[in-house]
């Protein structure tokens, strides 16, 4: 029974069903399922699903925000249980993200954050218009594993390179993986500030975060 139910759970989550996810979740939960069990055998399977496919071209940025939402759905059903039951899900690493100062846009950085999110990393988002000095001391409090820089203006884009610079004047660059994002941004701009890595899109920001981390790749 409990197959069914998690093949169905992955299947909620490729449809960018919401509804039915959330729904998936309170039934796996009254049939005794563990919560922890539902997310990684049932739902972590239907958002990498979803990525592949994506990064295939078989399936486009609308199913990509679908997926992610019946994700978010889920979870927030599961969550709760977890807590009653003093289990925590794993977390594969934590993650701050922001869009430089000067930029306003965050559809695509809050696209990443509902990504990362939905496949185990713990994000702290700091928003939009994010100064060099914000961005240190998100780093210095929450020290994450990874820091996400977001620019969408090529007149902004110099933000990601001064955030950079800062880092390594208050000695924390070693600390911290930074990767780059944004429709101007390229793996060459990437390069020659010396972040990381670079995330063309929210699946590939993901599996981005992953391999610096040394994560691999969730199950299908």
């Amino acid at each position: 029974m409990s197959d069914a139910l998690f093949a169905a759970m992955r299947q909620a989550v490729i449809d960018g069903d919401a509804d039915q996810a959330r729904a998936l979740a309170t039934a796996a939960l009254a049939q005794g399922i563990a919560p922890l069990d539902a997310i990684n055998q049932g739902f972590v399977p239907g958002i990498h699903h979803v990525g592949v496919q994506f990064g295939a071209g078989e399936m486009f940025l609308p199913d990509l925000v679908l997926g992610g939402e019946a994700m978010k759905a889920a979870v927030s059903v599961l969550e709760p249980e977890l807590a009653r039951r003093g289990a925590e899900r794993e977390r594969l690493g934590t993650v701050v993200l922001g869009t430089v100062r000067g930029d306003i846009h965050e559809i695509g950085k809050t696209l990443v954050h509902t990504m990362l999110s939905a496949s185990g990393f713990e994000v702290h988002d700091l928003g939009v218009d994010v100064s060099v000095e914000r961005f240190i001391a998100a780093v210095k409090e929450r020290q994450p594993d990874v820091l996400g820089m977001s620019a969408l203006l090529t007149t902004t884009m110099p933000g990601q390179k001064l955030v950079i610079e800062a880092l390594k004047a208050e000695g924390l660059r070693e600390r911290v993986k930074v990767i780059v994002g944004g429709a101007p941004v390229s793996q060459a701009w990437a390069d020659s500030i010396g972040a990381d890595g670079y995330g063309e899109d929210a699946m590939r920001a993901v599996t981005l975060v992953r391999r610096l981390l040394g994560k691999g790749a969730p199950a299908a």
